[in-house]
């Protein structure tokens, strides 16, 4: 039986990522536009455990959509990784008037969206990471805007970096995925790109290329390093020791969260928030937003949780052949 929604709440949750609030917008706009009653739900399942909730109206989410970060505060919450914790979240809704939710965050996000699905509340979510890891999708709100600024603070940082015949040691995020770190590097020209999706070797992924770059004559070299596979600091003295060249460390660490959303992450926003509440307009819950083959489309939540992604190893070649 399709249960009949008046009412939906929002939130984003995990990670903040360029893009949230287009989405917020969009969602809430639309959700007005099919008569909906539209809650934000502020810091994530922690702020509905907590009621931290409040009505939002067409000027609730005005001049927002140019804005980092998310109006409705982001947060993680252990409680809600309990059976306590969720059934306290399916009483706050119950309590509020919450028929159902549209959930903004990454893949444990959705598995919170899950977890109240499968207690009686309507969910849907929209991939929201600047990380870019979540499988059932080929891109996510924030992964965009997240690569060009890594793409900016490195190219400023090559100026000086070629000034002093240095070695610069960039270590960007990812989480468990090199997404970012392979885009920057071929769009920055880096010499080497360490991912974790290829175990790291010191001598073949350095060393070699670096003599064989000196070779050629250049005398500066950028290597980007997804965080998690050798900390950048640790890798520049390694470099350092080895080779001789002056070698520098650079983690651009959470500036990659910020900033105004570029036109893709706008956009995809936009539309992936439009879609999730189209869905619940029609009676369709407990689904993720995703973008396959560059269309907006969605999958039930468990087969969404269920599924594998793989980087593009044509992207790796392309990025190994160029980078001399």
């Amino acid at each position: 039986m399709v249960k009949e929604i008046k009412t939906i709440g929002v939130l984003t949750s995990g990670g903040d990522a360029p893009g949230m609030n287009a989405c917020v917008r969009a969602i809430v706009r639309t959700g007005i536009a099919k008569g909906f009653r539209m809650i934000g739900v502020q810091r994530g399942y922690n702020g509905l455990i907590n009621g931290e909730c409040y009505e939002m109206n067409l000027r609730s989410v005005s001049n927002i959509i140019h804005r980092g970060g998310t109006v409705l505060y982001t947060a993680r919450c252990l409680e809600f990784k309990t059976e306590e914790g969720q059934q306290k979240a399916v009483d706050r809704c119950k309590e509020l008037g919450i028929d159902a939710l549209v959930v903004i965050g990454g893949d444990g996000s959705f598995m919170g969206a899950r977890a109240l699905s499968n207690k009686g509340i309507p969910c849907v979510g929209i991939p929201g990471t600047i990380d870019n890891d979540i499988a059932c999708s080929e891109y996510t709100i924030g992964y965009d805007t997240a690569m060009n600024t890594a793409v900016e603070m490195i190219d400023k940082l090559r100026d000086t970096t070629q000034s002093h015949d240095r070695c610069s040691v960039v270590e960007v995020m990812g989480h468990h995925a090199g997404y970012i770190a392979l885009n920057v590097g071929i769009a920055t020209g880096a010499m080497a790109v360490l991912l974790p999706e290829r175990p790291f070797d010191f001598e073949r992924d350095i060393l070699v290329p670096m003599n064989k770059t000196q070779l050629s004559g250049k005398k500066h070299f950028i290597i980007i390093v997804s965080e998690g596979i050798v900390p950048a600091q640790e890798l520049a003295r390694k470099i350092q020791t080895r080779t001789g060249v002056d070698t520098r460390a650079t983690v651009l660490g959470h500036v990659q969260r910020g900033g105004s959303p570029t036109l893709r992450d706008r956009v995809m926003a936009s539309t992936m928030g439009y879609h999730a509440v189209d869905l619940l307009s029609m009676g369709i819950y407990n689904r993720v937003v995703a973008v396959t083959g560059g269309k907006v489309v969605d999958y039930d939540i468990n087969v969404a949780l269920s599924m594998h992604k793989t980087i593009d190893s044509s992207m790796i070649d392309v990025a190994n052949t160029i980078s001399i």
